[in-house]
């Protein structure tokens, strides 16, 4: 059996067709070609010169390299990870069908193999730094084998995709990587800070971190005492007073598992209670469906931010936080070379 990895789209397009149609796709604009019927990996990339003959050498071998696997190595029962671009989360899924050619299907959709998933939105601070690094891996198709990490992911699976605690990330590792330029760096270092974060805030914490960065927004601020919120953690108004509008009541969740509609609703019925205008839901562990699907009738009363969120808010205010939160996240802000997907 193996590991592989296959993403649903560069700024992940294709992810709810994945989810919603048990299966992984070839996302490649117009290739429509039966690529069962090619004989060798010399023919696939003929395919794709004569398909854009302005490809370079190194495009044309790199795309056969991605897609020979996905139509011949690829075999039922081997695990599936399709990291989410629209949420801090990881999926997992077993093939269960071979490779299928669909002329007839919409582009991009021709190439597809049926999978059945095994776990969706598992938190990606729940898997170990190393496996991090390989599914950050800029190839859209690969096999993953670093590291046992097929074993690992397996053994994840039963005990409720807790962390295997395996031994810290190789010696070296980091600065291979940065030479290669072939690893999401800018994620890297979000999961990075993530886990940081989870380890210092967990639980009453993570109010305390929402505060600050509300506070770095220009927001006057009350928080509620540990234990006693009544479904309000935090009130925020602009103003050195906080009486100036908009009054938003916020409700911060720093658990693993995605927060449901009662947990909004909720919410909803504090701002009442309070006479706040808006709401701010807070989950470390995302949105189910039913929280999301009700976005475009509560847009304008409330926001919802996960844990990219709430990283991308405290990055964009990290120079106003106290000295105290910034004692406890230590962070410094670099430049490096942007890189590039030389996959479709």
């Amino acid at each position: 059996m193996a590991l592989w990895l296959v993403r649903a789209g560069r700024h992940g397009e294709h992810e709810q067709r994945f989810l919603d149609t048990n299966k992984v796709y070839v996302t490649w604009d117009n290739l429509k070609h039966d690529l069962s019927r090619l004989a060798t990996k010399q023919d696939l990339q003929q395919v794709l010169r004569d398909r854009d003959p302005n490809q370079t050498k190194g495009k044309v071998s790199n795309n056969s390299g991605q897609l020979w696997p996905f139509v011949h190595e690829m075999k039922p029962g081997d695990w599936v990870v399709v990291p989410s671009k629209l949420r801090p989360a990881i999926h997992i899924a077993e093939i269960t069908g071979a490779y299928v050619f669909d002329k007839a299907a919409d582009n991009p959709y021709f190439h597809s193999r049926t999978i059945q998933w095994i776990a969706n939105d598992l938190p990606r601070s729940n898997f170990d730094q190393d496996l991090l690094y390989s599914f950050g891996a800029f190839m859209t198709i690969c096999k993953i084998d670093r590291n046992d990490a097929e074993q690992r992911v397996r053994a994840m699976a039963k005990t409720n995709w807790l962390a295997t605690g395996a031994a810290p990330l190789p010696q070296g590792m980091a600065e291979q990587v940065e030479a290669s330029g072939t690893i999401d760096l800018e994620q890297i270092a979000r999961d990075q800070i993530a886990r940081l974060i989870i380890r210092k805030f967990k639980g009453h914490g993570m109010e305390v971190l929402v505060e600050a960065v509300l506070k770095a927004q220009g927001y006057t601020t009350y928080r509620s005492p540990e234990g006693r919120d009544k479904g309000v953690d935090i009130l925020a108004a602009p103003g050195r007073l906080g009486f100036e509008r908009p009054r938003i009541c916020v409700q911060v969740k720093s658990g693993d598992s995605p927060v449901d509609l009662p947990t909004l609703n909720q919410l909803i019925g504090s701002m009442q209670n309070v006479h706040a205008e808006q709401g701010l839901l807070v989950s470390w562990g995302g949105f189910k469906s039913s929280v999301l699907n009700e976005l475009p009738t509560q847009f304008f009363r409330v926001r919802l931010w996960d844990q990219d969120d709430l990283i991308r808010e405290l990055l964009a205010h990290y120079d106003k936080l106290d000295d105290e939160i910034k004692a406890e996240l230590p962070l410094k802000r670099i430049w490096t070379v942007t890189a590039q997907e030389d996959a479709e």
